[in-house]
């Protein structure tokens, strides 16, 4: 009887051990999960950082392609204007050769 004690006493220290065992691993994958937890929340932060900046990018070129636009659209128009005058002047310069 005391034999079987014994055993029973090993086997539940050995039990114990082994349960120690786990909830030493168990608090390890629970730091572990705190700190890619803690990492998720740094990438996220980075992520809306890096979506405000592309949005007010987005802004400032849209802003940009505005201004581009107005200004072809004055060129094409002084460009148009040139090509008038220009005509004109072909016109003028053909009457004086007519009057000589």
């Amino acid at each position: 009887m005391e034999k079987t004690l014994n055993l029973i006493l090993e086997k539940l220290d050995s039990m114990d051990l082994e349960i120690k065992t786990i909830n030493h691993r168990l608090e390890k994958l629970e730091q572990g999960q705190a700190k890619l937890e803690q990492g998720q929340a740094k990438l996220e932060q980075g992520q809306q950082e890096i979506k405000d900046h592309l949005t007010q990018l987005d802004i400032k070129n849209a802003d940009r392609h505005r201004n581009i636009n107005h200004k072809i659209d004055n060129l094409s128009k002084d460009l148009s204007s040139v090509e008038i005058i220009t005509s004109k002047n072909w016109n003028d310069i053909a009457l004086l050769k007519a009057v000589k």
